[in-house]
């Protein structure tokens, strides 16, 4: 190895640590701010102490929007895993114009900014005459789930064999059937990898819930922000970490039973 190949992989390690810190840096930095036994944000804390994770059951209506922002995700997502398996098999498997701009056009929420999709929704839901808030929502969060399914799906579904599926409807099973009882399992990776981000997706969604919730449906997200703007004490930090928890726990989930470098291709 010349002297310039050593330079250029200590350069290359240099700048690969300094990003990994940057976008750990807020992290930690939330996760130490949630122990702090002081009620300002002060880093280094000047005692340790659970005080603010034990402050969150005192916390008025936040269990109502952990919740809400679980029921929307959950649901949310299973409706995208049905929709997203039917709209892939059909761009994948048909013999139709559009196919292609079907798929952009699934994915294209993606691509576009939050508040954009957020303010579209909600004045198509008030042409409609569509003004309760938890139907607004989950049909929201559907929007937002959808496109991380059919991404996804799609790709994997490039490389499935559809003769396996034909082989099956030989076999007497009908078509939803086979797709259920040949595809879905063949599949699994894809399903799990691309259900957990859009689980994250949701739980995590600010943009879009932000036009669609009222005074009695309101998200976590949602629910943070306004105990930010009434009482920004650190218990919001607690919050932030448990949020960071159940993502850490996701990964995890994801890796053990995908492998991370699956769930990063999709």
């Amino acid at each position: 190895m010349t002297q310039t190949d050593r330079i250029f992989r200590a350069l290359s390690w240099s700048v690969g640590l300094a990003c990994v810190a940057f976008l750990m840096l807020p992290i930690v930095i939330t996760i130490a701010a949630s122990f702090t036994s002081s009620p300002v944000y002060t880093l280094p804390p000047p005692e340790w102490s659970l005080r603010w994770y034990a402050s969150l059951g005192k916390r008025s209506g936040l269990r109502d929007a952990v919740l809400l922002s679980l029921n929307l995700a959950l649901i949310s997502t299973l409706i995208s895993l049905v929709l997203g398996t039917l709209a892939s098999v059909a761009v994948t498997r048909g013999q139709f114009r559009g196919r292609e701009a079907i798929a952009t056009f699934a994915v294209s929420p993606l691509m576009m900014p939050g508040l954009v999709v957020g303010v579209a929704l909600l004045q198509f839901f008030r042409e409609i005459g569509l003004r309760d808030a938890y139907w607004s929502l989950l049909l929201g969060h559907i929007v937002i789930t959808l496109p991380f399914v059919m991404r996804t799906l799609l790709a994997s579904m490039a490389a499935f064999d559809f003769s396996l599926i034909d082989a099956a409807r030989t076999l007497g099973l009908s078509y939803p059937k086979a797709i259920l009882k040949v595809l879905v399992p063949s599949l699994a990776p894809a399903y799990l990898t691309s259900g957990l981000f859009a689980f994250l997706a949701s739980m995590d969604n600010y943009p879009i819930s932000i036009f669609l919730t009222d005074a009695r449906n309101k998200t976590l997200p949602i629910k943070m922000l306004q105990y930010l703007e009434e009482q920004p004490d650190p218990s919001l930090a607690a919050m932030s970490s448990g949020l960071i928890l159940l993502a850490i726990i996701v990964l995890v989930l994801g890796a053990r039973t995908v492998g991370l470098n699956r769930m990063i291709q999709g």
